[in-house]
């Protein structure tokens, strides 16, 4: 009863205090990192051709498969806003089961789906191919973990948009498909750039259900797992910061390019 009682000063100095504690807890481990690296070995590790093909393999495949994603992701959202239906809250718990997976759970799934005995795998095979330790099945764990930030964000950019709007333009006589391309999709652009900046930034990050997939080609996170255990902290650090400066300056670029967007 005697937090009830802080007067509005108190109060402001007690959120101050646990929101520095907060960040702080989120910086120290970063600042602590950069202050251990070196000049010189970030230097040569971004000379690292094996570095450079890991960074462009990681961000190339993410950014592929994130938009591959939204041909499917941007339907699904919509119909989860603007329709009800039996088995609703079903979909939306199926959309939401690979957040609450274990990373190496996830893995297992995706390469039980692109594996040689799957119906895929199989088809895969015929053409010559091998899904497993591909950068197509890297893809689809980037895809696997990281779509249902794209379907919720853009599920709420959605729902935020008027109906009336929506159903003034239909007694026009546009057509279903109009009004969505027309109207909704761009009134919901800026919760739709959120979702693909996140799911873009998620697969990025993702390691371990890459890592049972495909070991080789490396991406990133995988490299400086595999660095740091074959050689040690040392030899991994550089690299996990470098990738760290990366990921830092591709997220802020996006989001000012959302943001830039959404003032138009």
């Amino acid at each position: 009863m005697m937090f009830l009682r802080l007067n509005n000063t108190t109060t402001r100095l007690v959120f101050l205090f646990l929101s520095g504690i907060l960040l702080l807890f989120i910086v120290a481990p970063l600042l602590g990192l950069f202050l251990s690296t070196s000049l010189p070995d970030l230097f040569e590790t971004i000379k690292d051709t094996d570095v450079q093909r890991s960074i462009g393999l990681t961000l190339g495949v993410s950014a592929l498969f994130t938009l591959l994603a939204g041909f499917f992701a941007l339907p699904l959202a919509y119909i989860m806003a603007r329709k009800e239906f039996r088995g609703k809250a079903f979909i939306q718990g199926l959309i939401d089961i690979p957040i609450v997976l274990p990373h190496s759970a996830a893995g297992i799934a995706v390469l039980g789906f692109i594996s040689r005995d799957s119906a895929l795998g199989r088809l895969a095979d015929i053409m010559g191919l091998n899904l497993v330790g591909s950068p197509f099945a890297i893809g689809v764990a980037m895809a696997f973990v990281s779509v249902p930030f794209l379907i919720n964000a853009a599920r709420d950019g959605f729902e935020a948009v008027p109906e009336r709007l929506e159903q003034a333009a239909r007694s026009l006589g546009a057509s279903p498909f109009r009004v969505f391309w027309q109207i909704s999709l761009p009134l919901a652009k800026p919760s739709v750039i959120t979702g693909l900046v996140l799911m873009f930034a998620r697969g990025m990050s993702e390691f371990g259900a890459v890592v049972i997939v495909a070991y080789h080609p490396m991406t990133t996170p995988v490299l400086i797992f595999d660095r740091f255990n074959s050689f040690g902290l040392d030899y991994a650090r550089p690299v996990a910061v470098l990738f760290i400066i990366i990921c830092i300056l591709v997220f802020m670029a996006l989001r000012l390019l959302g943001r830039n967007k959404k003032k138009k």
